[in-house]
């Protein structure tokens, strides 16, 4: 990594952090070369960050993400620990895209305006910029062998996030946030998400994010680095949907569905193996 004193003074709480919050994530990272993880654990930081600015309703959030955003367009000065993190990053990985931190803040300004999603099409834009440009600034920063790979890091990030969301459905109504699209909804008789019956919902909800890991891990043989630990992360992802199922679906869930830690070490083991 490049040793500037902000960046290097910031890994110990990007390790921290990414071991802490992002536990399916960091146990697939975990298997990568110690340079490249770190610059991993690094990137998780960053997002993590201006994540959650938005999601603890912090007063700064709005100035940061414009402040952000106006770095990645060329149009600000680096004023921050994120700037700064994200600029030796780009030094060090010339393929990593700048216009996915762009859309990246756009997608948490959403968040900010609470912008309504209305349709599916709704829901991927609202998926690829909150999620997909990390798949995409993770690509750049792996490697990779073909301008494909492009899409189907975009598309491994909408599956993620399309799986949060799912698995978040109660969460999310405490908040007042609900990201189901509102068409989709009227589509299968739903009126109030809280009490209604989901089973149908959760049937079309699952196929879409199944349909989009597909067109993710296609994409798996184009990364240079990495190929098996991404693997294994979309794979234990994966797996909410399938302990969603399990569950069954139609059940009001006050805690988030978990997969187990068994069920999740056979997954990585799968993943890595996989050519």
């Amino acid at each position: 990594m490049v040793a500037d004193p902000m960046v290097r003074e910031s890994l110990p709480t990007a390790v921290d952090v990414t071991k802490r919050v992002a536990r399916t994530f960091s146990l697939a990272i975990r298997f990568l070369p110690a340079s490249i993880r770190d610059d991993v654990y690094l990137l998780y930081l960053v997002c993590r960050t201006l994540d959650d600015l938005v999601d603890t309703g912090r007063p700064e959030a709005r100035r940061r993400l414009e402040q952000v955003r106006a770095w990645a367009e060329g149009t600000g000065p680096a004023v921050g620990r994120e700037e700064v993190v994200l600029e030796a990053l780009l030094a060090r990985y010339p393929a990593m895209p700048r216009d996915a931190v762009v859309d990246f803040c756009r997608g948490q300004l959403d968040e900010l305006d609470a912008v309504p999603i209305e349709t599916e099409d709704d829901l991927d834009v609202h998926a690829y910029r909150v999620a997909g440009t990390v798949g995409r600034l993770m690509a750049g920063l792996l490697g990779v062998s073909d301008p494909s790979a492009d899409a189907a890091a975009r598309a491994l990030g909408i599956a993620m996030q399309r799986t949060n969301i799912l698995r978040d459905i109660d969460e999310d109504l405490g908040r007042g946030r609900v990201y189901i699209p509102a068409r989709t909804m009227e589509m299968v008789g739903i009126r109030d998400l809280a009490r209604d019956g989901r089973e149908r919902l959760l049937e079309v909800e699952i196929a879409a994010a199944d349909w989009w890991y597909e067109q993710g891990l296609a994409g798996m043989k184009y990364l240079l680095r990495g190929r098996r630990q991404v693997r294994a992360a979309a794979f234990m992802y994966r797996e909410i949907l399938r302990q969603l199922e399990r569950d069954g679906l139609g059940r009001i869930r006050p805690r988030r569905v978990a997969v187990s830690g068994r069920r999740k070490v056979w997954l990585l083991v799968r993943g890595m193996i996989l050519w």
